[in-house]
């Protein structure tokens, strides 16, 4: 008996849930296409404009998922509740957290379904995108293409003044160091790029050495250099941070701090996003406590309503935090998770009020 009324409680939390997110989304996808529509040019034009916004509608599914978990869950569980099913359960002998057991499994097939979402489907469809459109527009302008960015291997520092996404960076500086921070040698090579193993190649490479007898000058036509600096940390490095996977954000944010560098960024969107797949999981059992309450004798207009105030509460906390605390340098786990405890906090103390 209690499995078909897990399976049956399920399927009304994710029925409802889908629908509420694909409403979120359609919503979330035309803000987007209409915020690209002002950087139309070259051959960005409205077609890769709308492949774009639906290559970033993964990520923006994953960011809405706890909203839409909450307000899909008080909808279900609510129309549940108004027809008295609620009263029925909890009459052939099911208790409060037998009930919050069976909903909380809806809550962690979401939670699987967001992991998955975070991890394997929007960061890589998100880096795609950006690419994708960066290439569109300035492809008929080749020397805009890439980004330049300063990359760190221990004593030597990388200016790379064009990198795109084949891996071909152009002309480098190279700024080697001695074990007490002296300035050791300037090299300029004209061109450069990784081969197949990951190794430096750069072409035209011309280096001032600074020696305690003065500076020489060395010139060769090619020269092959290992760095640790490899494509996966360079792609890194000019990516956005919620374009990278977890594994990728980790082996990014042990590479910054190996060599000294800031780490805070990508350690916030890191638990940002561990705290935001997590909440899914919660949000059923909140809403079982709210329809145990007020909200049983009130209507879906209500029960909308109030999923919309917490899950926006919620939502522009959660941001406010994350952003706050990469301005203030704050401790990155405690702010974003602040937001997930005082959700769990508040589901505790709504389930130990219900009688």
């Amino acid at each position: 008996m209690s499995g078909i009324l897990t399976q049956y409680l399920m399927r009304t939390i994710l029925m409802a849930t889908a629908l509420v997110l694909i409403v979120l989304m359609a919503l979330a996808g035309l803000f987007e296409f209409i915020g690209e529509l002002d950087d139309t040019r070259g051959d960005y034009q409205t077609a890769q404009a709308v492949l774009y916004t639906l290559l970033r509608l993964p990520n923006l599914a994953f960011e809405m998922l706890p909203v839409a978990t909450l307000i899909g869950s008080l909808l279900g569980l609510g129309g549940l509740a108004a027809n008295s099913e609620f009263v029925v359960m909890r009459s052939a002998g099911l208790s409060v957290g037998k009930l919050s057991r069976m909903v909380a499994l809806s809550g962690l097939l979401l939670l699987l379904i967001t992991g998955m979402i975070g991890e394997f489907i929007g960061p890589p469809l998100d880096l795609y995108a950006r690419n994708m459109r960066t290439e569109a527009r300035y492809e008929k302008d080749s020397g805009r293409m890439g980004s330049a960015t300063w990359v760190k291997d221990g004593p030597v520092f990388l200016h790379l003044e064009r990198v795109n996404s084949e891996f071909e960076f152009g002309s480098i500086y190279l700024f080697r160091f001695d074990e007490n921070d002296n300035l050791d040698a300037i090299a300029l090579a004209e061109n450069s790029g990784l081969d197949n193993d990951d190794n430096w190649i750069l072409q035209n490479l011309r280096e001032t050495r600074f020696e305690d007898d003065g500076v020489k000058v060395v010139e060769s036509s090619l020269a092959v250099e290992s760095f640790e600096v490899d494509a996966e940390l360079l792609g890194s490095s000019l990516a956005k941070p919620l374009s990278l996977s977890g594994r990728g954000l980790l082996v990014y944010i042990d590479y910054l701090k190996r060599n000294e560098l800031d780490a805070s960024r990508y350690e916030s969107e890191l638990w940002y996003r561990a705290s935001r797949t997590l909440t899914v999981i919660i949000m059923p059992i909140l809403s079982l406590a709210f329809v145990f309450g007020s909200l049983r004798s009130g209507g879906a207009g209500g029960r909308l309503m109030m999923g919309v105030v917490i899950g926006l509460a919620y939502y522009l906390g959660s941001e406010t935090l994350a952003n706050s605390g990469q301005v203030f340098n704050l401790n990155p786990i405690l702010i974003n998770w602040l937001p997930s405890g005082i959700l769990l906090l508040v589901t505790v103390v709504a389930l130990s009020r219900v009688r």
